[in-house]
């Protein structure tokens, strides 16, 4: 189960485009949906801050049910990533389809992140 300090502070912005922010198996899990997208990603970015917390674990995610990134979302993700690894962490993307895929690898994300 997330730490409370994790919950507390992820239920304050609970009405964004992520279904939650779970600890699973000794890693922090952010399950992302929808379209992360220029629109997406202010509400995204307060909803995900938990993680900026997070320190001895690594953070996956989980962009089973995420359709779309913009640059925008990109950002987002390579901010966590480099929060992560400053302290030591690890940041994984999992579950990415197709779509999604390719823009990772125009962008040369694919080369900066671990996949899952």
């Amino acid at each position: 189960m997330l730490t409370k300090q994790y919950k507390q502070k992820a239920e304050r912005y609970n009405e964004t485009r992520y279904e939650a922010i779970l600890e699973q198996d000794g890693n922090v899990v952010a399950q992302l949906e929808g379209s992360l997208d220029t629109a997406a990603a202010i509400d995204t970015e307060k909803a995900l801050k938990p993680l900026y917390d997070v320190e001895g674990k690594d953070i996956i995610l989980d962009c089973s049910n995420m359709s779309y990134i913009s640059s925008a979302g990109l950002r987002l993700c390579l901010a966590i990533l480099q929060d992560a690894q400053g302290k030591g962490g690890h940041v994984y993307i999992k579950g990415i389809n197709d779509n999604v895929r390719t823009v990772f690898t125009i962008t040369g994300f694919s080369n900066i992140f671990e996949f899952k």
